[in-house]
Formats: structure tokens, sequence, C-alpha cells
């Protein structure tokens, strides 16, 4: 939640830490300690710690681009999580851990996707779907098991659904005839959009969390400087030790 330097960072085999915050991996959970302020609108300290427990790690990655210069790892896909935030901020459930790589900034080489993570009884299915620059496309659906096994399955027919607050046009798998739809807002930007989301796959319905982005309005000279104000900047932390 806030942009620091170099100075600022740690990291060693099994934890990785800026300013005031870490992650650290104990064999078994990964502990998520946070120490941090939130941004405008509402300032306020927010901290707490969050323990995943993987069912199992995954030893899949999946390129989002022919090149490899865009790359999704998803570690735990099918995960439990227990949350202490503090001041009546605290609770367990399903939940995910996963991670985005480059060597090149987004808004280069795409134009828009989403992407989506929904529990089933069977484990998870995530999808991933994309607009290149090119105007080549990503269609990624694939089922997580809670023993980490990764199949691809064939995905539903992709579902436009109402758009966010700041009108980010939003999509998803869904079994045909059914609409999906936002039970929860999670985070609304002029170019993002985080939800938990209602669809069916299958036959099942499940909510899971959902994300569009919109990378032509991100690149937009007159967008980026508002990520100054949603992300605070800190250059000159410095460990006590």
């Amino acid at each position: 939640m806030t942009d620091r330097g170099a100075p600022a960072l740690r990291t060693t085999r099994d934890s990785f830490t800026v300013g005031p915050s870490s992650l650290h991996w104990t064999g078994e959970k990964l502990l998520i300690d946070i120490d941090e302020v939130s941004s405008l609108p509402l300032v306020s300290r927010v901290r707490g710690r969050i323990a995943l427990t993987p069912s199992a790690i995954t030893d899949r990655e999946l390129l989002l681009d022919p090149k490899g210069t865009h790359v999704w790892r998803p570690f735990a896909p099918v995960s439990s999580i227990e949350v202490d935030l503090g001041e009546g901020w605290q609770w367990t459930g399903h939940g995910y851990f996963d991670a985005n790589f480059g060597t090149r900034a987004l808004e280069d080489d795409f134009r828009f996707w989403t992407w989506g993570r929904f529990p089933l009884k069977t484990g998870a299915a995530c999808f991933y779907d994309a607009i290149r620059r090119d105007g080549s496309t990503l269609e990624a659906a694939l089922h997580f098991s809670p023993d980490g096994r990764v199949t691809g399955i064939a995905p539903p027919p992709l579902t436009r659904f109402r758009r966010s607050l700041w009108q980010v046009r939003r999509e998803t798998r869904a079994d045909p005839g059914f609409a999906p739809h936002q039970v929860k807002a999670m985070l609304d930007a002029p170019f993002y959009s985080r939800s938990v989301v209602r669809t069916r796959i299958d036959g099942e319905t499940t909510e899971g969390v959902h994300e569009a982005l919109d990378l032509d309005r991100f690149a937009s000279p007159l967008l980026k400087p508002m990520l100054a104000l949603r992300v605070p900047r800190r250059r000159n932390w410095r460990f006590d030790d």
C-alpha cells in the first residue's frame, strides 16, 4: 500500500520485508504482517496479520504473451486464510496466493484484461482473458485441485455484466443463460475494478474475486498522476538496525 525506496527492502530465502510490513514462509504457512497507513479519502492505520495455509503448492506458470515477458504464477490457488486486523476485523475462509511478473510495462503490451478465481467443491477455477496490443487474445481456463494438480478446462462463454462505479467494462466466464453480477465491491478506480462476483460454472454457483483492468485508460497521461494520490510514497525509510 506504500511505495518505498530500495533501502526499505530486505529479502531472505523465506522472507520478504518492505518497510514495516513483511511476508514470512514457515514451511506450512505464509504469514503476512501488515503495518501501513491507508490512502485518501479514509486515512487510517491498517495493522495486523494474515495467515495463509495452502492445500498444496502448484508448479504451473502461465505465459500471458508469446514472448514470456509477462507471467502469471498461481502459487496456491486453493488455500485457507485467517485474518486478524484488529477492531472487529477478524475472519477465516478460503483464499489464494498468486503473483504476476514481467519485464515490460503492462500498458505497452495489453489493452484490457479480466481475471477471476472462483472456489468450487472440487478446488478452484481461474479464468484469464486479455486483449493484447497486437490484437491477439489470451483465453485461459484452469482448474486447480486441492492436491495441486492443474488441468485445462473448457471455458464457459465470456459474459459481460454491469460496469464498475467508474464505468470500467467487466466480463467473466459463466454458464449459458446465467447472468454474473457483483455481490461486493472491493476496489474501484478509473482504470481498475476488483470485486466479489457471483457466477455459475458447470452448474455450480460460486462467488469469487474478479478484476478488470483497462490499460488504455491506465496509459492516459491524465490518469497516471492519480496513482500518487492513492498510493502513499516514503522514500527515506530506514531500518533501525
